[in-house]
């Protein structure tokens, strides 16, 4: 069984060097991907130095985009979906990996631990949680966690339901619609965290809307609870 990890990165210098490096210690994982998403750093020079494949875009696609192109130029049967910024945390994958290929589960979700700091008021993952819910009656204690473990079939089913940062959002609604088998695994993962200044703000404002679009356009078919 083949797996693949493929990381979005947008001006990720810094870290993507150190995520890399975690995945290849990592046996299972036998093809890494990074996908510069319009970056104007040496996000794509300092990743192909590290050893992955890169695929470079010409213009920023956001994440859901990216994560499609990284699919597409795969070719695992198992997907690993990784945040550029995770460093040396990004070892803790191998928690993720082991139900997927020991056959337990066809999606495995990253439940973080609490952030270190206050970051906003909730409202995202507010509104994801009880989306989900409504959706498939799933109460999801990961919401919003883009560290993802899943058979190339689930993102076959899901991936028309992709937009920027609704991708899991997506994800997870499809993932239960369609009968596939999905558990969050807590993890030690630490990334950067966005505060409560102008530009954290408008960060979850764009996230706000992601979800909120995403799950507007998968309403209409909304399974019904008994």
């Amino acid at each position: 069984m083949k797996i693949s990890a493929i990381i979005p990165a947008f001006n990720e210098e810094k870290t993507i060097k150190y995520t890399i490096r975690a995945l290849f210690a990592i046996e299972a994982i036998s093809q890494i991907i990074v996908v510069d998403d319009g970056s104007e750093d040496s996000t794509a020079e300092i990743a192909r130095l590290a050893g992955a494949e890169v695929l470079r875009l010409v213009s920023n696609l956001g994440k859901g985009g990216a994560l499609a192109k990284g699919v597409e130029a795969s070719s695992g049967d198992v997907l690993c979906f990784v945040d550029a910024d995770l460093g040396d945390t990004a070892a803790e994958f191998r928690k993720l990996i082991m139900p997927v290929i020991s056959g337990d589960a066809d999606m495995v979700v990253a439940s973080w631990p609490k952030a270190g700091r206050s970051s906003g008021f909730g409202l995202v993952k507010g509104l994801a949680t009880k989306g989900i819910f409504l959706l498939t009656g799933y109460q999801s204690n990961a919401p919003l966690s883009g560290q993802r473990v899943l058979r190339r079939i689930v993102w076959n089913q899901a991936n028309y339901n992709i937009f920027g940062f609704g991708v899991e959002v997506g994800l997870t609604v499809e993932c239960l619609r369609a009968g596939f088998r999905m558990k969050e695994i807590p993890v030690y993962m630490k990334h950067r965290e966005t505060g409560r200044d102008f530009q954290g703000f408008l960060h979850r404002g764009r996230q706000f809307f992601h979800v909120a679009y995403t799950l507007w356009r998968m309403l209409p078919y909304r399974k019904e609870r008994v």
